[in-house]
């Protein structure tokens, strides 16, 4: 088997394709919730911490000088509290996916499955007593006169 079988047989696998679906969802995902979380929660919050720009915070550790032409070094916390936000909302949004779907599952196991077949109608009822007679013939039983 040729390496391009082998990689064309690997590709249309099921869950290779599903696996790139969800990486793809997942990704455009991710861009709605940092814009839910940057554009729309986060200034909000900021104005009620005094109009704190939570990705504008950090700990300058050198400063730029521009003499020397060295950017400013700096510990950017609230970029990271940001990611933090981010991760939280994502987490909140997927439990309720996960929830969501195991509730749709538990109401379908828990559907009342029928007891007992539908009762056979004229043409089914027909069909057995030949198939019985044409079973008997090849036992060597009595055949019955029509």
């Amino acid at each position: 088997m040729s390496v391009v079988s082998e990689f064309r047989q690997f590709i249309s696998r099921g869950n290779v394709i599903d696996l790139a679906v969800g990486v793809i969802i997942g990704g455009a995902f991710g861009k709605i919730v940092t814009s839910l979380v940057e554009q729309i929660m986060m200034p909000p919050i900021g104005l009620l911490l005094a109009r704190v720009d939570f990705s504008d915070l950090k700990v300058v550790l050198a400063a730029a000088d521009p003499a020397k032409k060295s950017a400013e070094i700096a510990l950017g916390y609230g970029a990271f509290i940001n990611t933090i936000i981010q991760f939280v909302i994502v987490a909140f949004a997927v439990f309720l996916m996960v929830k969501t779907v195991n509730a749709i599952r538990r109401k379908e196991a828990e559907a009342p499955v029928p007891s007992e077949p539908p009762a056979p109608n004229a043409s089914e009822l027909l069909l057995m007593e030949i198939r019985d007679l044409l079973a008997a013939r090849q036992q060597g039983g009595p055949e019955k006169a029509p």
